[in-house]
């Protein structure tokens, strides 16, 4: 398949409903509002295409660009490939879940990710804390230093009030993952999250609300998903 047969597709998959969700959340135009569970038959005729990924993430089509991440091949992609994908990544829905989702099955993985947490920069720190939220989730423990973990935590506690909106949703979103997918710091994060407490998001709009790693590690307990990882990152 070459670019102008799965614009088409992506097209056909598009529904009015979808688009106006995306939209609320951030997308711009160009988007044709394609459900992301609907684009597996196309990846079955793409397969991995790198060239074709890029191809479609330089349209700035949302739902190109999404699908983009589907069918890249991260090995084949270096830190300045990622780069310029985060330059383009124009709200979180790319950031965090197509240019991080992306990077976390690549080697380089933690090497990138931890520039983007150092950046000052709000999608650049919102990916770089998903990421490692994704590899946290699906890697073996034994691939991560579990003193460099600990220190991350410590950062988040010191620092996630203070943070840009998206960084604070991807910072706490990582205590919680360290609690449930990494168990040789189950503890340290639940009582990070206990020091941490309610997170505010929004707070400049009516609809101000709080996140609650806590209340969310809890229902995980309760659920006895401890230790979960997944199979795969990316759809």
């Amino acid at each position: 398949m070459n670019l102008e047969m799965v614009m088409q597709e992506l097209e056909a998959l598009g529904k009015e409903r979808t688009k106006k969700m995306y939209v609320s959340n951030g997308a711009n135009e160009p988007l044709f509002g394609a459900a992301t569970g609907q684009m597996k038959p196309i990846f079955r005729k793409t397969k991995i295409n790198q060239q074709l990924a890029e191809e479609l993430y330089a349209t700035g089509n949302y739902d190109a660009m999404y699908f983009a991440g589907i069918i890249a091949d991260p090995d084949a992609m270096t830190e300045a490939d990622y780069e310029r994908w985060m330059d383009a990544a124009y709200f979180y829905m790319l950031s965090d879940y197509v240019v991080a989702v992306t990077l976390a099955e690549a080697d380089i993985a933690q090497e990138v990710a931890d520039k983007w947490i150092a950046s000052g920069e709000e999608l650049r720190m919102s990916a770089g804390w998903s990421c490692y939220c994704w590899l946290i989730g699906s890697r073996p423990d034994s691939e991560f230093s579990e003193s460099k973990l600990a220190n991350m935590l410590d950062s988040v506690e010191n620092k996630i009030h203070e943070s840009p909106e998206r960084a604070k949703y991807a910072m706490n979103n990582f205590i919680t993952t360290v609690a449930v997918s990494y168990v040789p710091l189950h503890d340290k994060a639940v009582e990070t999250a206990k020091a941490v407490g309610p997170v505010e998001v929004n707070r400049d709009k009516k609809d101000s609300k709080f996140l609650h790693a806590f209340d969310n590690i809890q229902k995980a307990v309760t659920k006895g998903q401890v230790g979960f990882k997944r199979k795969h990152v990316r759809c």
